[in-house]
């Protein structure tokens, strides 16, 4: 796997590492980086040996989202289909984090804002710092607050009225408020640790079942109830026939834990 220019990306056993490393800038994404990510989840369907993810920033901030100077500036100069251009690449990037296999964990300090904030979004789980400060922040730029998927994505996470008011004011949700709403789903400090800790967990479970878990969440949203149940029917009959299935019920037999190898 080629190493990316723009963020760094480690591989510790089975978990890897992504750190938006702009910490002088608290860490604002470019036309590069945003391709980059895109280009990472994509690539991740293939890489068997990475089993979860963990997106975090340098220097105590996760991400200002994107850069005043190369990104916003520009775009007032682009053309229509420019412009165009570079909202779906934004919005590739998302979609890419959604249909990737493996669970993502975003592990946020500090500053978490505009495509940031929707980088934690579009993660599996999130976990705050006592200092992380979320904001959708479009409108203090005169843009609309749907971008890159919000409207859809944020509403699911926290309910349509808190997300109306994040989305219409752009003010900051503190980490606090973020847990209590449900977009964090735990307040720790140091923020890495935790997460590491979970990735490393969920990297030792039965990661083609979490594959299919993660795929049913993103699928399901757009299905009836009924639909819904005989999809997930479909998608545990197909699990039942993994090692890892017949792992745990020995394992269970022998009264030992299973040692789960993601086949």
């Amino acid at each position: 796997m080629i190493q990316p220019k723009h963020f760094v990306w480690r591989a510790e056993v089975k978990v890897g590492v992504i750190t938006l490393n702009r910490p002088e800038r608290k860490n604002p994404l470019t036309f590069e980086s945003y391709a980059e990510l895109r280009d990472l989840f994509r690539s991740l369907g293939t890489q068997s040996g990475i089993k979860t993810v963990v997106v975090t920033g340098a220097g105590g901030n996760f991400s200002s989202g994107g850069d005043v100077h190369e990104i916003i500036g520009p775009l007032t100069r682009k053309s229509m289909p420019e412009l165009l251009e570079f909202t779906r690449m934004t919005g590739d990037l998302v979609s890419a984090m959604r249909h990737c296999p493996q669970p993502i964990i975003a592990a946020v300090e500090g500053v978490c804002a505009g495509a940031g904030a929707l980088i934690a979004l579009f993660s599996d789980l999130r976990y705050a710092a006592p200092s992380a400060k979320v904001a959708f922040l479009f409108v203090r730029v005169g843009l609309a607050g749907c971008d890159m998927g919000a409207c859809a994505m944020l509403p699911r996470v926290i309910g349509q009225g808190r997300a109306a008011e994040l989305l219409y004011t752009g003010r900051s949700m503190s980490a606090e408020e973020g847990a209590a709403w449900g977009f964090f789903n735990r307040v720790a400090d140091p923020v890495l640790d935790i997460s590491m800790e979970t990735a490393r967990e969920l990297a030792a479970g039965p990661t083609f079942a979490h594959a299919m878990t993660k795929k049913m969440l993103h699928q399901e949203w757009n299905v009836g109830l009924d639909e819904a149940i005989e999809m997930e029917a479909q998608a545990q009959a197909i699990c039942m026939q993994t090692h890892d299935f017949r792992r745990a019920y020995e394992a269970f037999a022998a009264k030992t834990k299973p040692l789960f190898q993601g086949d």
